[in-house]
């Protein structure tokens, strides 16, 4: 069986920078994000009691950081850039509002807070490499908030182990999404947002118009329409997912999407954990 562990010493990864902001959050404790977030949260309510529940994201970001500036607790950062970078593939995203230069919150204008919202501010965390965040939901009758944690460092998401022993590369695209990504891999580390290396795989093969394409499905004959791929060539598709658990029942969803296609070859690529395994499906 093919396996490789990356492991990072903390020392590259401080010189090579591929993970960049004008600001890095100090990596406060539990006690003193929470003594922040006590002050913060007050003015939030106020934020909420005097605006009401109707404004847009921006005007309670405004509104909240002035609050805090005019309360002494400060700096208050808003929309803080924080780039991830890979050759000359880079992507930008921005911090709602960083606090004391220890505190990351992510500002809400929605319905009830989800899932996706805990694994963007989850994100955040980990590219600024710290741990401890909250989310703050204004549109509620009663501001909804929830914070956001974990004890993974910049070292601990270095750590993978990758599952090579059911990968065929088929030709030289197949070679450049393996190695791509085990780049990223060393750059950023794992655990990121998908649509992260996402991007960065597509922007490598040649970009989104090449690599995004509809394909036709058909059964037994009968056409069924297009359905969008990305594809390393004509003939070859990659899927990357993120199955901590039930990637067994997946891969026959897979398989079943690859037998009513004109292709011949899937790339499956799941992040799932410390594991990254990568699997070669074929016709």
């Amino acid at each position: 069986m093919n396996f490789l562990l990356i492991f990072l010493p903390p020392s590259f990864c401080h010189n090579f920078m591929p993970i960049t902001s004008p600001i890095w959050v100090r990596p406060a404790n539990q006690e003193e994000f929470a003594q922040i977030d006590y002050r913060v949260m007050r003015h939030a309510f106020d934020s909420q009691n005097e605006l009401g529940r109707l404004c847009d994201e921006i005007i309670y970001r405004n509104d909240l950081a002035a609050r805090l500036e005019a309360a002494g607790l400060g700096p208050v950062r808003r929309e803080v850039p924080v780039t991830a970078a890979h050759r000359d593939f880079a992507k930008t995203y921005r911090l709602d509002l960083i606090v004391a230069d220890a505190a990351i919150y992510e500002l809400k204008t929605e319905i009830r807070l989800a899932a996706d919202h805990d694994a963007q501010l989850l994100n955040y965390l980990f590219l600024q490499g710290t741990h401890h965040g909250k989310l703050i939901n204004f549109r509620p009758t009663q501001i909804e908030s929830r914070f956001v944690n974990t004890s993974l460092t910049a070292e601990a998401r270095r750590e993978l182990v990758v599952d090579l022993h059911r990968w065929c590369e088929t030709d030289q695209g197949s070679k450049i999404l393996r190695a791509t990504l085990l780049n990223l891999l060393e750059d950023w580390g794992g655990f990121l947002e998908l649509r992260l290396y996402m991007e960065a795989l597509t922007y490598s093969l040649g970009g989104e118009e090449k690599v995004a394409r509809m394909v036709g499905l058909s059964r037994n004959g009968v056409p069924l329409g297009n359905q969008r791929f990305h594809l390393v060539n004509d003939d070859t598709a990659f899927r990357l997912t993120a199955l901590t658990e039930g990637a067994e029942h997946y891969e026959p969803q897979l398989h079943s999407l690859l037998c009513h296609s004109p292709l011949r070859t899937l790339h499956w690529i799941n992040l799932a954990g410390h594991r990254v395994q990568f699997v070669t499906l074929k016709k």
